[in-house]
């Protein structure tokens, strides 16, 4: 019995992924330490620790993830069996260029996204590729301050425009910095690292130095959307959003308007990306501010040449605020300034559950920037148990997905929205980004290793695989 909305013929189903939360291999072929390999693990509820290198004594899930480097041919077969059209990954930067700054590319990091990229489409599976998704080099972040540093901008386009070249007949589809808002809650040192490579000290103006580091990004991202349509005017590059949409918490006129500039704080990166130019409120908020920024006229064209064909975005959750009632400008200050939405569900980690959510947000995107759009995340992470047999029943993460995907189709079929495709997050089991456990898992297939990367690493389809099989099989039309 139908019970979705079938997606047109031509739509990507599949499973999205990160390079260092899954390759392993994490010194192999030549590759550079990356700000995810000097990431301890952390737990539920036990933030994860950055060192000072890679230090003895120390755990760092990332060095082995779920040894996808060796084992991506039979990972690849199962994509291809629960029928796969593509798949998202990123090219962990570390390979192309171990430290970053170099000339000249590693050959053997290419080569092995080449034999890689090769095996997928022999499956008929569709790379689409993150250039940056938390793996700046190391180096970069030591010798020069991140993207905190202007010069930053030509490490990243030398990267983009080398494995544009290189993978010009194998990837169609393309995204530039992963998650680039996340850094909108300034206040935590680990999205400032992941997203931009952000060391600061406790006499750093940590807000002025985010913004800073973001307009770096995006004159990056400018560029390379414009190198790459030179280089194959075939190719889709888009940004790619964490979504999360944030509500007022009633309808008093002063909570509407602090959730108005929240999502204006929240989202200015894909105005910047979509339109190519600054919002109007942001330079009076820079002015306001008194931040000194870095911001040239030939930035600005830049800007504006290099806009982006598509969003791609994440969706796990809603947010919440409320008017603080001691603050007139509405300064919105995330996390601080969130609160309980009484209305909906957590996950164990305390991600709200909001399938209406997905579809608000594809709406007020259609409406603001007017481009197609790509879910390249969605996805709930849980302790899954396996039983004796092998076989894990994790009919909460059915219900989940069956919820969400119903949503994102009333989107695509009701209200018209333009969906390129939806690939969720995790589709095999992977070290978590923000805590590093393996424990929480998103996986249509288990892979038997724990936290400490102690097990046989072997692959097993959970209850999710086939019903998953089954909603690409019917379109979406079979939930």
């Amino acid at each position: 019995m139908a019970t979705g909305y079938k997606m047109p013929k031509d739509f990507l189903w599949g499973g999205a992924v990160a390079a260092h939360q899954l390759e392993g291999g994490w010194e192999a072929g030549g590759k550079g330490v990356s700000i995810a390999d000097v990431m301890t693990a952390g737990r539920n509820g036990v933030p994860r620790k950055v060192t000072d290198g890679v230090k003895d004594g120390e755990t760092y899930p990332n060095h082995w993830g779920n040894d996808f480097y060796h084992r991506y041919p039979e990972d690849i077969k199962l994509f291809e069996e629960m029928g796969f059209k593509c798949f998202r990954t990123s090219i962990a930067w570390t390979r192309i260029f171990p430290n970053g700054d170099e000339a000249e590319p590693n050959e053997s990091g290419l080569k092995f996204y080449d034999d890689m990229f090769d095996d997928l489409l022999a499956h008929g599976i569709q790379p689409v590729i993150t250039l940056s998704h938390f793996e700046i080099p190391y180096h970069l972040v030591k010798a020069y301050g991140g993207f905190s540093n202007r010069k930053m901008i030509d490490f990243f386009l030398r990267f983009a425009t080398t494995v544009f070249k290189r993978y010009k007949n194998k990837v169609k589809y393309w995204m530039t910095f992963n998650e680039i808002n996340n850094q909108t809650a300034w206040s935590d040192p680990h999205p400032l690292l992941q997203n931009s490579g952000l060391e600061l000290g406790k006499d750093d103006n940590w807000e002025q130095a985010m913004y800073q580091a973001a307009h770096y990004e995006l004159v990056a991202s400018a560029l390379a959307v414009k190198a790459g349509h030179e280089i194959n005017p075939d190719f889709q590059i888009g940004c790619m959003i964490a979504m999360c949409p944030i509500y007022p918490l009633t309808a008093k006129p002063q909570d509407i308007m602090m959730a108005e500039r929240a999502m204006q704080k929240r989202y200015w990166f894909g105005d910047v990306h979509c339109r190519g130019e600054y919002p109007a409120w942001l330079p009076k908020y820079f002015e306001r501010k008194g931040f000194d920024m870095d911001i040239t006229a030939a930035d600005l064209a830049t800007l504006k040449a290099g806009t982006v064909d598509y969003v791609g975005f994440s969706y796990y959750m809603s947010f919440v605020t409320k008017d603080q009632g001691d603050d007139p400008e509405y300064d919105f200050k995330e996390p601080d300034d969130f609160v309980e939405n009484p209305y909906v569900e957590k996950s164990d980690w305390g991600w709200q559950i909001d399938p209406t959510g997905l579809r608000y947000a594809m709406n007020w995107m259609e409406d603001r920037w007017h481009l197609p759009q790509f879910i390249v995340e969605n996805g709930f992470g849980a302790y899954d148990k396996k039983q004796a047999d092998g076989s894990v029943h994790d009919d909460y993460r059915i219900s989940y997905f069956r919820d969400h995907i119903k949503a994102m189709e009333e989107a695509v079929a009701l209200d018209g929205v333009n969906l390129i495709g939806y690939t969720p997050w995790g589709c095999i089991d992977l070290v978590s980004a923000s805590t590093g456990e393996m424990a929480k898992r998103y996986g249509f297939i288990y892979v038997d290793a724990n936290d400490n990367g102690e097990g046989s690493f072997d692959r097993s389809k959970k209850d999710s695989f086939n019903w998953y099989k089954d909603v690409i099989a019917s379109d979406g039309e079979k939930l």
